[in-house]
């Protein structure tokens, strides 16, 4: 079976790209195993015609499995490396696909110049955002002075037009290099937006709306159900000639059940208006604002395995839907394919936005186009381009008008963006925009994001389509679109200060932390000591301060008990910075009668100094032990020592580094107090000198930042290249200052 994951969407650019096609399918679907298969058995020469045969029919997973067969008796072939490549990209599985770019480019640079590209497209829509910025810096770098064509002088015979590699020119390689920046540049928004993200919670619509195959153009029908198209069920239409709607894409209706929160009963078949049609593709349905008109694309296959799409209308009359007809005022170009449709109020118009990549004045791709509707007679006024604020000489694709906010959101794969495609919103409309915006993480994701449109009705929940992992699949994880659930949350928010303890006053160029529950980390660089972060629902959150010469104290926020229905909330902190003291002293660290055991006790005290040294991850500390005066000296010093370890093993126990703590017992010497007065014990002297502290040894500027944007390699490898100072020496530098807190120590 055959399945074009955008043939709705792009028509001819994208074709075929989720299932084999059904004659090729017919073909091959008995043979199950190589043993079996026919083809497997024909020479290499013959399996390799074969095998770009299904390329150019749109049979891509079919061809995979030739091409890997024929890898395996030939591994540095780099026409079948680069064909596996292309294959696996358009089926959009992402992960062996760079893996096949990359290596095809190790094998012939001057053959596929542009492999370290799509090394890199494959590489940011894994998410793998770091790295895929490397193949885009290497792309730019290894083709500066690129000005003839790309080719493959591997099999000239069976070589095929599949991609953009095979003609090169200076124009189109410096049009790829000026794409390249745009994606070094999405990959440093997603990492910044994933650490910010958008109040918003994405579930998927379940398996009674999405299935294996792919889920498009949702539709919302107040707030009770939800139109869309798929080709996921073989739906039956009632006895009236039809046919099943098998292999079609067709419409289908879900209901919401009631009492629970955006789940969806079995679909239906969409009856109304008999829309559905077993001979042609069908999608993009939506209504008019007076519910009047029912507006919907239908693509045909060529005899090329091209799909062309066209705008059709039904008008609802006294009983029933009108017979659909074609939209006029050149909205259907001839030669064009047109898709799409969303019909919205503008100001006081009414107008038709659509997608078609039409050439004049295209800006290329697929563009955003609009025909306002004439209110006297419902004509189409000549099809306007929306400008070059929205459309690129990339695609743009799916718009949606919100007459609410004056918005127009629409998907595009040439802007900044997080994946491949991405959903943005614009303001104004229909023919000038401004404000054009990224909608962010978690709404986009590495993957393709398409078909935004909101709820017409109640708090503004809405409804997108993407391939992002935990979509249903058949062939690999990214294969195929679901429609997912977007339900807005409260806006949850920190506005917070990096304040001196001492003085109270702002502390600029800090490094402001908040860590939750999970231990995942979002940093903000703080140029002024001011400093934001959004949260979300169910965490816990702990605030500290990062600055050399500082330590910090922490500030706790919890968002456990905030509900989804509640609303938007602002929490104002404060962080205090200290300058580093050379040592100091915790109370209450008490030990077992002549013994090195903590006792339980002491848990509340050292558990404050864990929470100092995790929010102050540079610092390095020595843990100084002493006893009393009575007793030997060699035996005070060695249960100073074994009580300096126990309080190292704890700290260490619970997420300390070893190789920031070091453990000494000093036995008597450096007394805090004098152990006697005028011939006599000072028992408030010696319980003064049976104390623990902790002497900072090192602040370690490495350590500060624990994961930067800016440098190479993900958090474990930047980890990696941190290094450690030197213990300071064994004695203390000298007496402790006098202080207040005291410890009990029973060696006496």
């Amino acid at each position: 079976m055959r399945k074009n994951w955008l043939f709705l969407i792009l028509a001819t650019i994208f074709v075929t790209v989720q299932y084999d096609s059904i004659a090729q399918t017919k073909k091959t679907q008995k043979y199950r195993n190589r043993a079996n298969d026919p083809v497997s058995k024909l020479s290499d020469t013959r399996k390799l015609r074969w095998a770009d045969d299904l390329v150019r029919q749109g049979s891509y997973f079919n061809a995979i499995d030739y091409y890997q067969q024929l890898k395996q008796d030939d591994e540095r072939n780099p026409y079948l490396t680069y064909q596996l490549a292309y294959c696996y990209r358009v089926t959009r599985d992402y992960v062996p696909a760079a893996h096949y770019y990359g290596e095809a480019y190790a094998l012939a640079k001057k053959v596929y110049p542009l492999a370290p590209f799509w090394e890199g497209l494959m590489l940011k829509q894994q998410g793998e955002y770091l790295a895929a910025i490397d193949a885009f810096n290497l792309f730019i770098a290894d083709n500066k002075k690129t000005t003839a064509s790309g080719g493959n002088n591997v099999n000239p015979d069976a070589r095929i037009q599949n991609d953009q590699d095979r003609t090169v020119t200076a124009k189109s390689m410096k049009e790829m290099k000026k794409r390249a920046l745009t994606e070094i540049e999405g990959c440093k928004m997603a990492i910044n937006s994933i650490k910010t993200p958008e109040a918003v919670t994405i579930i998927n619509a379940g398996p009674n709306v999405n299935t294996a195959y792919t889920e498009l153009s949702p539709f919302p029908l107040g707030d009770t159900a939800l139109l869309f198209s798929t080709m996921g069920r073989d739906a039956v239409m009632e006895a009236n000639g039809y046919d099943k709607l098998k292999n079609r894409e067709h419409f289908l209706v879900a209901q919401k059940q009631k009492n629970y929160v955006d789940s969806f009963q079995w679909p239906l078949v969409f009856y109304d208006g008999r829309f559905n049609d077993p001979t042609v593709h069908l999608g993009n349905g939506c209504i008019s604002p007076g519910g009047d008109r029912f507006y919907f694309t239908r693509c045909s296959e060529g005899d090329t395995m091209m799909i062309t799409c066209s705008i059709f209308c039904s008008k609802f009359g006294a009983q029933a839907w009108s017979t659909p007809e074609l939209v006029g005022g050149n909205v259907n170009e001839p030669g064009s394919s047109n898709t799409m449709p969303f019909v919205a109020k503008v100001g006081k118009k009414e107008v038709l936005f659509f997608s078609s990549n039409r050439k004049l004045q295209s800006r290329g791709g697929y563009d955003i186009w609009y025909s306002i509707i004439d209110p006297r007679n419902g004509s189409y006024r000549r099809p306007q381009n929306a400008g070059k604020k929205i459309n690129t000489t990339q695609d743009e694709i799916t718009p949606y008008y919100d007459t609410r906010v004056g918005k127009l959101y629409f998907a595009s794969n040439g802007l900044v963006s997080m994946g491949g495609f991405d959903i943005y919103s614009a303001d104004g409309g229909p023919s000038r925009y401004i404000n054009i915006k990224n909608l962010g993480y978690p709404i986009n994701t590495s993957a393709d994001e398409l078909y935004y449109i909101k709820d017409p009705v109640g708090k503004p929940d809405a409804y997108v389509v993407s391939n992002r992992i935990g979509s249903y699949a058949s062939k690999n994880p990214t294969c195929c679109n679901d429609i997912w659930r977007i339900q807005k949350e409260p806006n949850l928010v920190i506005i917070g200060k990096v304040l001196s303890k001492k003085t109270q006053e702002l502390i600029p160029q800090s490094v402001v932390k908040m860590i939750d529950q999970k231990g995942e980390m979002n940093t903000f660089n703080s140029e002024d000591g001011n400093f934001t972060f959004n949260m979300s629902r169910g965490h816990s959150y702990v605030l500290t301060g990062d600055k050399q010469g500082y330590t910090s104290t922490r500030s706790s926020v919890s968002t456990m008990e905030i509900k989804r229905s509640d609303p938007d909330d602002t929490v104002f902190v404060n962080i205090y910075l200290d300058s580093i003291r050379n040592s100091f002293s915790v109370s209450n660290i008490y030990y077992d009668f002549d013994k090195a055991t903590l006792r339980p006790e002491s848990v509340a005290s050292l558990d404050s100094v864990v929470h100092f040294l995790v929010d102050n991850p540079s610092i390095s500390v020595e843990i100084y032990s002493f006893t009393d005066a009575k007793g030997k000296d060699e035996y005070n010093i060695a249960l100073s020592q074994r009580r300096a370890q126990s309080v190292l093993d704890y700290l260490e126990k619970n997420g300390i580094a070893r190789g920031r703590l070091t453990a000494k017992g000093f036995g008597s010497k450096n007394p805090a107090a004098p152990n006697a007065m005028d011939g006599k014990d000072n028992e408030t002297g010696r319980q003064l000198n049976r104390r623990t502290e902790f002497r900072i040894i090192s602040d370690i500027p490495t350590r500060r930042v624990i994961y930067n944007s800016a440098q190479k390699g993900d958090m474990n490898q930047q980890e990696k290249n941190l290094h450690v100072e030197p213990e300071a020496d064994d004695e203390p530098a000298g007496p402790a200052k006098k202080t207040n807190n005291k410890e009990k120590d029973e060696d006496d």
